[in-house]
């Protein structure tokens, strides 16, 4: 698509060939096959050898995930995107894309309960330490990073203290020291905030929350946005001769398709030999999402909004969380990069409840809302991280990251507000 058009309508036509070439379909195939024939034998060798692009394997690549990938990274106005068998997948392989043994990350460390376990305790055990800093304390960034740093990491929005990351102060350090900034931009989706627009290299998403929106299907995306030089000789991977891969050397053996290093090497080194490939099906089920995207976003961000709004009134209500609360510690980076609204989580904790107690009270004799560790579903979910999601964590590192035992985690859906909010006030009157 040459036209600039607008992001509603990238959601529906990106990527696609209209109708499908080979059968005049309008929607769009789930191709379920394993591999592709080759014109010839030619054709077939310069698949291999990445001096043309094309279908060879669906571990690697699949017409169905290629319009998903295409749709989603002119979403996010990256040069390519890559999906993969899930949002963790996507987390993991993009850093293990770029760091190998002996090498360092650097985190925010309001972190997904998932990502902090790989961090803590996965990566360590492959000889990658991961720094985890308090999340804009830039003071604290810059003293972590050191010679052996490879990347940056944090999330738009933490989870689940909803702490909104300063990702244009991130940026500027990790340009500053020639860093790749990674953002997994789960909880905020393209429509409420493009991360590449204010220095992200590398934007992640679980396909499995909003953009997908209905809880049907796992899966997550890497998107890059094209532009970081990977010549820079601190990137071993890109730079040295790959042994399994004919000694390519990624930084500068690809000719035109440089550009696309990270995603390339992603590709044939993530996919094809260690296979965390997403299903056709499962991309199939994720374009539906994109298409009523813009639409359910802003209904979730609205009905969020107006939970928090509810629950800051509420007299057994501590505290309360959302970024576009009035007063929230995040509500002023919320109006830089959330103007057009900051999302379907709300968090917030009970009067007198330093043991969790009256939370999972709450959490048990709730109606409407579905007791699940998700979020991002058009249904309404609740859950006690702390006892769950998080539970992984020790209670220092709960502690550090924000997250207290009276937490209780909504995912507000796009139910009729007045209908959310009754089921709220009759879970509060049992406590």
């Amino acid at each position: 698509m040459t036209k600039q058009y607008h992001p509603e309508t990238l959601a529906i036509h990106a990527g696609q060939e209209s109708p499908d070439p080979a059968t005049n379909a309008r929607a769009v195939p789930v191709y379920r096959t394993t591999a592709y024939n080759f014109n010839n034998s030619e054709h077939g060798a310069n698949l291999f050898a990445l001096k043309e692009l094309g279908n060879i394997y669906s571990r690697l690549m699949n017409p169905t995930n290629d319009i998903l990938e295409k749709r989603l990274a002119a979403l996010e106005g990256g040069a390519a995107g890559l999906t993969l068998s899930s949002g963790t997948a996507a987390v993991y392989f993009s850093v293990r894309n770029i760091l190998r043994a002996g090498d360092e990350l650097v985190s925010a460390n309001n972190l997904y309960g998932g990502t902090f376990t790989q961090f803590d305790a996965i990566l360590p055990n492959e000889n990658i330490k991961v720094h985890l800093t308090p999340v804009n304390d830039f003071k604290a960034v810059e003293k972590a990073i050191n010679a052996k740093t490879r990347a940056v990491f944090i999330e738009t929005i933490g989870n689940p203290v909803l702490d909104v990351a300063d990702v244009e102060g991130y940026a500027e350090i990790a340009k500053k020291h020639k860093l790749p900034l990674i953002v997994d931009s789960t909880f905020t989706t393209p429509f409420l905030l493009r991360p590449i627009d204010y220095g992200a290299n590398i934007v992640i998403h679980s396909l499995s929350k909003w953009i997908g929106g209905h809880g049907t299907g796992i899966g997550g995306i890497v998107i890059d946005d094209g532009k970081f030089d990977w010549k820079d000789k601190k990137f071993a991977l890109y730079n040295e001769p790959d042994g399994g891969y004919h000694g390519l050397k990624y930084a500068t053996d690809l000719g035109p398709l440089a550009p696309l290093a990270f995603i390339l090497r992603l590709r044939t080194v993530g996919l094809r030999n260690q296979g965390p490939t997403l299903a056709p099906d499962a991309a199939w089920i994720f374009l539906q999402g994109v298409e009523s995207l813009a639409l359910r976003i802003k209904k979730h961000s609205e009905n969020a909004l107006a939970v928090a709004e509810h629950l800051a009134k509420n007299s057994k209500v501590e505290w309360v969380r959302y970024p576009g609360l009035k007063g929230d510690p995040s509500y002023k980076l919320a109006q830089k990069y959330l103007p057009n609204g900051q999302g379907g989580m709300v968090v917030f904790g009970l009067k007198g409840d330093k043991d969790g107690k009256k939370a999972t009270k709450f959490v048990d004799n709730i109606k409407l809302f579905s007791l699940l560790a998700n979020v991002g579903d058009a249904k309404s979910l609740i859950i006690h991280s702390a006892s769950t999601t998080h539970s992984q964590l020790s209670e220092k590192a709960q502690g550090e990251g924000g997250l207290h035992k009276d937490l209780i985690r909504l995912s507000v859906g796009i139910e009729h507000i007045d209908d959310i909010i009754g089921a709220l006030d009759d879970a509060l009157k049992l406590v």
